[in-house]
């Protein structure tokens, strides 16, 4: 059974029945059923069946939003846009998805080969809580597209979410079996990916979810995609926009109550400019208005559970234990939910275990640099490598950055974000893989060769 808490107000939601041995063994076969069938269906009922599951995320966006702001806290206004979001993700594929999918040929030592894209089958994706929407429908769309079928399994604290996507995707006109939500606990997650009906998995999450799926997927020999942490660098150097810069970094650092993979979280900055970047970025901070999420002037909603929110405090008094400075906020709120202040921390010193970990929470750490090449080497110096965001209008820097920072996606004079047609992944224990683009469908595909003598 699952038992959720509404994170804005500590009132219980409905309670959920988790999914027994027999019914999750009847959902396996109702997909690899359906994959049989899907698998041959025509690109005109792909697309037409994802922009129809587009239309019904539409009509829906208000109801399907309250019901991630009930779940995990995040602001009603930004639900919608994730909700939109969504919409946008099967639009693109309903519309770009055939030219991902064309055949293309090479010339070889005798005749020509053409490599095909087919579908693999079955795929399970282990989705996390913190865009409940959108991470699985960044999967999904282009597992339709590519002629595979979707099981889900969502994070505990979103199983109406969960529920709500399948709802979207039968009343898109989806047959039945084409993407199905499974309400089960972790522990069940290895057997479903050893089944041999599961083709492949694709998981958005922590390290630590990342490994026993890892395992489970090498176990069985079959592909994976990760999504992992990060905890990305916000680069600011002498020639950048300094007021542009510091209203973008506290966005980033507090869209989504700092629970974001890719969100900046380590303000890296030049020594030329750091005092009046700090000024601007600690008073945005200070002004955030932290309360209810269903409020439209709410700057940011609680976290998304009372657990995570002490375990972001925890992280500040290990910081301060370690020799940094609360520069304002990072403390709990006085009312009911998982409330707490955006807060900035400097003096982290680099090496602490703290400054490579990732805050995943309204919290930055603020540090100074005295050239590109200590930025460069600081915002290297951890173990993750998903984002980053530089701000520079000098040539040479943009060009140093987009090489040497080590990490799977860069953004230049802007926050990072990710949107349907650019490819989306890091490297290091930020995971591997791509999603979004051809290259998210490409990822659970087989590229065959047909190999011509004519």
């Amino acid at each position: 059974m699952f038992q959720n808490v509404n994170p804005a107000t500590g009132q219980k939601l409905d309670e959920i029945a988790e999914m027994d041995d027999a019914a999750v063994e009847s959902a396996l076969a109702r997909a690899d059923a359906m994959w049989r069938q899907w698998r041959i269906s025509t690109l005109e009922d792909r697309t037409a069946l994802l922009s129809h599951i587009g239309d019904a995320f539409e009509g829906n966006k208000h109801r399907l939003a309250e019901i991630a702001t009930r779940e995990m806290g995040k602001t009603l206004k930004s639900a919608v846009a994730e909700v939109e979001k969504c919409v946008a993700a099967f639009r693109h594929y309903a519309e770009h998805g055939p030219e991902f999918l064309e055949s293309f040929e090479v010339q070889v030592a005798k005749g020509r080969a053409i490599g095909r894209w087919l579908p693999i089958g079955p795929v399970l994706a282990v989705m996390p809580w913190n865009f409940p929407y959108w991470q699985v429908v960044r999967f999904l769309a282009p597992a339709i597209m590519a002629g595979n079928v979707g099981l889900l399994k969502h994070a505990s604290i979103t199983q109406g979410v969960g529920a709500a996507i399948e709802d979207m995707v039968l009343k898109g006109g989806a047959p039945e079996g084409l993407f199905q939500n499974l309400p089960v606990k972790s522990g069940k997650v290895a057997d479903i990916i050893a089944d041999r009906r599961v083709a492949a998995v694709t998981l958005t999450g922590s390290e630590g979810a990342g490994q026993k799926v890892a395992e489970a997927a090498g176990r069985a020999l079959k592909k994976v995609v990760l999504e992992l942490g990060g905890s990305d660098p916000f680069i600011v150097m002498p020639s950048a926009d300094i007021d542009e810069a510091a209203k973008q970094a506290v966005t980033a650092r507090i869209q989504n109550t700092g629970q974001s993979c890719i969100c900046g979280k380590r303000m890296i900055v030049h020594a030329d400019i750091y005092d009046a970047f700090a000024e601007k970025f600690v008073a945005g901070m200070k002004a955030v208005k932290a309360d209810d999420p269903m409020h439209d002037e709410t700057d940011m909603g609680p976290l998304s559970s009372f657990e995570q929110r002490d375990t972001v405090l925890d992280q500040i008094e290990r910081a301060k234990q370690a020799g940094a400075t609360l520069l304002c906020g990072g403390a709990k709120l006085d009312k009911p939910g998982a409330y707490m202040s955006a807060g900035v921390l400097t003096d982290v010193p680099p090496e602490s275990d703290i400054a490579k970990e990732e805050i995943f929470g309204p919290v930055a750490m603020l540090f100074k640099v005295p050239d590109i090449d200590a930025a460069i080497a600081l915002a290297n110096d951890i173990p993750y490598g998903l984002g980053s965001s530089v701000w520079t209008k000098d040539a040479a820097e943009q060009e140093r950055f987009e090489r040497d920072i080590a990490a799977g996606m860069t953004a230049v004079n802007q926050m990072l974000a990710s949107t349907p047609e650019a490819p989306f992944g890091g490297v290091k224990l930020s995971g591997h893989g791509r999603e979004l683009g051809p290259w998210g469908m490409h990822e659970f595909m087989n590229l065959k060769s047909v190999l011509l003598n004519d």
